[in-house]
């Protein structure tokens, strides 16, 4: 028995160390074998995971449906905008005085900043909706997260907060102990380039909020928020207070998207209100249904393969309409959606639980 329990641990320390070092050399082995371009859609990939998760959290936890989810993630990335970047000084003579060396606030007490700020919103959307479920809730946060996205593209005037549709640029770069993550890190023996430096950032960040949600999972939060999924009358006979935990998973879940639009500002440079429209709420919430709702090894498995795929499409669908027909028939825009419609479709037939279900699909 005890060679056994030996050799099962020597086994889970093997997998872990090889899965360590499979991480640690996979922006290399990317960028060896397809160039920075896919460096950078694994790089998005892991900013894709911290949203899910955090979706998960309202939707696969608490059984609250979130249209509207991707309103938090743009309320970080504009905090960064706003405050690193030439963008408020140069539309505003105070603070061009106050700041004469330009407003460049560290993304880290950004991130801080906009995980209370976006939490805030997440409770102020959960108020009004306590009282809701299923299709009425997802029509009140589905207009919460378009009455953000107009907002930034219409605060412009009369005075210019967010540049409109133009969206804001030149916003600083990641930094960390000075080290900038827009250029290579020499050690001496081996050049880092940038990318790969915001791969094993955001790679840290992800598994720490993975980490968070393990724990939230095995909680007495956790098992409380499931209780409300699955009948929320018996929740509250059981003496649950489903209107905290309620308005504790809309917080916990948008602080995860604030952190995440920090850094995506910071690692675009540029952010304007095309990219959090309606659609983003929806691919994100397809990653969570289609991954395993509920589930975080398959919320992250949604997560890859949904940011991976259109890159992919995108490289095999062009070319082979050309190759068949001479030019581009169908987009490959439409051919995406058409294909997350009937995935969505197939898994809600024959794997409800999703591609990667909790217990294995028992």
């Amino acid at each position: 028995m005890l060679k056994k329990l030996a050799a099962n641990h020597l086994n889970r320390s093997t997998y872990f160390c090889l899965g360590a070092l499979v991480l640690l050399l996979l922006p290399w082995i990317v960028g060896a074998s397809g160039g920075n371009y896919w460096v950078r859609v694994v790089d998005f990939a892991l900013l894709y995971i911290i949203l899910a998760l955090g979706l998960n959290v309202v939707v696969g936890f608490a059984g609250l449906l979130d249209l509207g989810y991707i309103a938090f993630y743009a309320l970080g990335a504009y905090s960064y905008a706003l405050l690193a970047s030439p963008h408020l000084p140069q539309h505003f003579e105070t603070i061009a005085a106050a700041l004469p060396q330009g407003m460049h606030f560290s993304p880290w007490m950004v991130a801080i900043f906009s995980m209370i700020l976006a939490a805030l919103f997440g409770i102020l959307l959960g108020l009004p909706t306590l009282q809701l479920r299923g299709d009425y809730l997802a029509i009140v946060t589905l207009g919460f997260g378009e009455i953000i996205r107009i907002f930034m593209n219409n605060l412009d005037r009369p005075l210019n907060l967010t540049n409109g549709p133009k969206g804001i640029t030149a916003i600083d770069p990641i930094q960390l102990l000075g080290i900038s993550f827009a250029k290579p890190l020499d050690l001496g023996f081996v050049q880092i380039p940038g990318l790969y430096l915001v791969f094993y950032l955001f790679l840290i960040l992800a598994i720490a909020v993975m980490i968070v949600c393990l724990h939230l999972q095995n909680s007495r939060i956790g098992r409380a928020w499931v209780a409300i999924r699955e009948d929320e009358i018996a929740a509250k006979a059981m003496g649950i207070n489903t209107r905290n935990m309620k308005l504790l998973a809309f917080a916990i879940g948008a602080s995860f998207a604030g952190v995440a639009g920090v850094f995506f500002s910071a690692f675009q440079g540029f952010v304007s209100p095309e990219s959090f429209t309606l659609w983003e709420s929806i691919v994100v919430l397809a990653m969570v249904v289609l991954g395993g709702i509920g589930h975080i090894p398959g919320v992250i498995l949604g997560a890859i393969v949904l940011a991976v795929f259109p890159e992919v499409l995108r490289g095999v669908a062009e070319p082979v309409q050309k190759a068949l027909f001479g030019h581009v028939i169908v987009d490959v825009e439409v051919i995406r959606q058409l294909i997350y419609g009937l995935a969505l479709i197939l898994v809600m037939l024959y794997r409800p639980g999703g591609i990667w279900q909790k217990g294995g699909g028992k």
